[in-house]
């Protein structure tokens, strides 16, 4: 039997596990999904050794970027963007275990996101968060779908905005908005990223990579004021097929 994981910390708030263990079933795929929910990304080398018959992993919060000084290889799209969250796991002739990271989130996003753009006003984007899963989106946007965008940190740093420094005026010019925090995730269903959520209107799109719960309260508040709002589920979905793709493709 073929294994297949994920890779993370905490993993509660995953759907991984029961979506790929139901396409194994309905798909006669004799194979399984094990969270590997780990404390610390040096417990990595473990899950391998421990783990021969495994063919693939999802990495997911907060390893996107630290899982990457234990591959082998990267795609050159997992290189561009700085973050990793596939791991396809081969043997060489030696039998010797070589791992290649992907990244699938850019391909989920920006197909996901793609429809509900509209040119006349989503020409700029405000993404919520500076850590792994944020540099796929800012590539699938600037590189893929031609958005300008400006990080928003919750402390000031070089280059990116702060939640106090989004003035009336920024939020007016930048019309899609989207979370790549995991404030909001259950279970901490009450809170959401600090916005001045007064300035937001019918022009915006709120997207949020959270899919559990199914509106966060930042898209509850979009809503409200009459934005376009988007979780992240059909994301992970895309993401997931990605993924299966990525593990099965030389290259």
């Amino acid at each position: 039997m073929e294994k297949y994981g994920l890779i993370g910390y905490p993993l509660g708030h995953s759907f991984s596990r029961d979506f790929f263990n139901e396409k194994f079933r309905n798909e006669n795929i004799d194979a399984e999904y094990v969270n590997f929910e780990l404390p610390s990304i040096g417990l990595f080398p473990e899950v391998v050794a421990e783990n021969p018959d495994l063919h693939g992993l999802n990495v997911t919060i907060p390893y996107k970027e630290k899982i990457i000084s234990y591959l082998d290889e990267l795609s050159e799209e997992a290189r561009q963007i700085g973050a990793v969250n596939v791991v396809r796991l081969t043997t060489d002739k030696k039998g010797k275990p070589c791992l290649k990271g992907f990244n699938s989130d850019v391909i989920g996003f920006t197909r996901s996101i793609e429809p509900l753009l509209d040119p006349a006003n989503h020409r700029k984007a405000l993404i919520l968060g500076t850590g792994g899963a944020s540099k796929a989106i800012h590539y699938g946007l600037q590189e893929k779908l031609g958005l300008e965008c400006r990080f928003v940190s919750r402390t000031p740093k070089e280059g990116m905005l702060s939640y106090t420094q989004l003035t009336p005026q920024v939020m007016e010019e930048y019309k899609v908005i989207v979370n790549c925090t995991p404030v909001g995730m259950f279970p901490h269903t009450d809170e959401c990223p600090g916005l001045p959520y007064e300035h937001i209107g019918n022009d915006h799109l709120l997207y949020d990579l959270i899919y559990n719960p199914e509106e966060t309260l930042f898209l509850k508040k979009g809503r409200e004021r009459g934005a376009i709002v988007k979780n992240g589920l059909e994301m992970l979905l895309l993401q997931a097929y990605a993924s299966w793709e990525f593990w099965h493709t030389e290259g």
